[in-house]
């Protein structure tokens, strides 16, 4: 609504904020969020408040509504649970096939219904989180999933075995097992070593629900992935940069994922090679860390270092602490100790699970026998209102570099959702496969069969 010089006057305005919290781009979401943003740099910079309240009068302008007034920071229920999933119900569009949550703008590539982005994310978070169960949503999941268009995806995180791993967990086994044989009819060949949409997060799903169903031909067929895997695993291309060009370091896309399968087939197993290769795997994402000057290891992207649960290095993080509770390697414990450093930083970008606040929340509420790390998650879980913003009668967050609302599990309100959920006392594992597989000896159901290995085993 500006034109003119009140257009730099504008810019000017958001600069003098983001000089302290570069986080403006929040206020075109809430334009009033300007004075929640003034709030905290007044709470932790010297800057005369008299600087603020003149960028806050300008931001806001003479048209802002009463309602659209952000409570000051000691109001913002960032950690009300009850809150953001009053949001994301809210939120809920049954009637549109293309998505049912809004959330980052990959579901209307990958689809809407996935674990990353789509419905089956959300509602596995809400179920997870304690927020109960919703059938009508439900039944939306299982229309579009057992009816998928062309094209659409099999993978853990970005496709049709995330989903039929969430309708087992809510309950759904039929469901489930409808779902889970519409991948079974599709090839591995072309699919990369991931966990988001490659050979490590299938081959992880269907020694799962080979556990939980008692399917022997599940299991089987997931030591057939996890062989052409371990074949992946000899071929590491030469560079110490993850992402662009070069290969992906991480949880999600980097061999991280490869590494946490091995571990989990460890614990059914007892056969060192697992964790033999489970090394290795961890040996390829860390050339791929750098160590920054106060001690943090982050993932090395060239241009920019990264400490996030996706493709950051808390996500390798977590592995290395699981495969540490087996064997002690040197390495991994001194790697250890530099992505906790990682894990401290007052100021992140980004709210979300994958990339941002929520992540690193998940990553400390796994450290429970360390008190200082106590102590700043319960910081971070109060810096989650930096980037709360009201939504109906609730409380939603926003997604990739903050340009829109999100519902998902990978970026928005639901992934800040669970994180929340895990870091309560005896709080659920915040994602599939960061405990024991059903069956394993420390796994939480141990009822299940043991995963019998295939002469193909490797």
């Amino acid at each position: 609504g500006r034109t003119g010089v009140a257009v730099d006057h504008y810019a000017l305005a958001c600069l003098r904020l983001a000089l302290f919290l570069p986080l403006t781009q929040l206020v075109r979401l809430v334009p009033a969020k300007a004075a929640h943003l003034a709030d905290i740099i007044a709470d932790t910079f010297p800057v005369p408040r008299d600087f603020l309240d003149a960028a806050v009068a300008e931001i806001t302008g003479p048209d802002t509504r009463p309602g659209d007034r952000v409570p000051s920071t000691a109001e913002v229920p960032a950690e009300d649970r009850d809150g953001l999933a009053r949001a994301i119900l809210a939120s809920a569009t049954p009637a549109r096939t293309d998505r049912l949550f809004p959330g980052d703008i990959e579901q209307f590539r990958s689809g809407g219904f996935n674990l990353a982005h789509g419905a089956a994310g959300v509602l596995y978070a809400l179920h997870r989180s304690g927020a109960g169960r919703w059938p009508e949503h439900e039944q939306w999941l299982v229309r579009q999933a057992t009816a998928p268009p062309a094209g659409t995806r099999c993978g853990f995180y970005d496709g049709l075995h995330g989903v039929a791993y969430a309708l087992e967990v809510l309950g759904r086994r039929q469901d489930a097992l409808d779902v889970l044989d519409i991948c079974l009819r599709e090839s591995t060949t072309g699919l990369d070593h991931s966990l988001a949409g490659g050979l490590a997060g299938i081959a992880l799903n269907l020694a799962e629900l080979g556990g939980r169903t008692g399917e022997p031909a599940l299991r089987d067929a997931a030591w057939q992935v996890t062989g052409e895997l371990v074949d992946r695993l000899a071929d590491d291309p030469d560079g110490e940069v993850s992402g662009g060009r070069q290969t992906y370091a991480g949880l999600l896309r980097g061999r991280t994922g490869a590494a946490l399968l091995l571990v989990r087939l460890y614990e059914l197993t007892g056969d060192p090679g697992l964790l033999d290769h489970a090394a290795t795997a961890l040996r390829q994402d860390l050339r791929r860390c750098v160590v920054r000057p106060d001690g943090a290891l982050e993932v090395n992207e060239g241009w920019r270092t990264m400490p996030y649960l996706g493709q950051g290095s808390v996500g390798i993080g977590l592995v290395l602490d699981q495969y540490l509770r087996h064997r002690h390697d040197e390495q991994f414990a001194e790697a250890s100790a530099g992505v906790r450093r990682a894990a401290r930083s007052p100021f992140y970008a980004q709210s979300g699970l994958f990339a941002g606040r929520a992540g690193i929340i998940v990553y400390l509420a796994a450290q429970p026998d360390d008190p200082q790390l106590r102590h700043e998650l319960d910081g971070q879980i109060r810096r989650l209102g930096w980037h709360a913003l009201p939504y109906r009668d609730g409380t939603a967050f926003p997604g990739e570099q903050l340009l829109r609302m999100s519902m998902d599990l990978a970026t928005g309100t639901a992934g800040v959702l669970l994180a929340l959920a895990t870091a309560q006392p005896d709080g659920p594992t915040a994602l599939p496969f960061l405990a024991p597989l059903t069956g394993a000896p420390d796994s939480p159901a141990t009822a299940g069969a043991t995963l019998t290995p295939t002469p193909d085993r490797r």
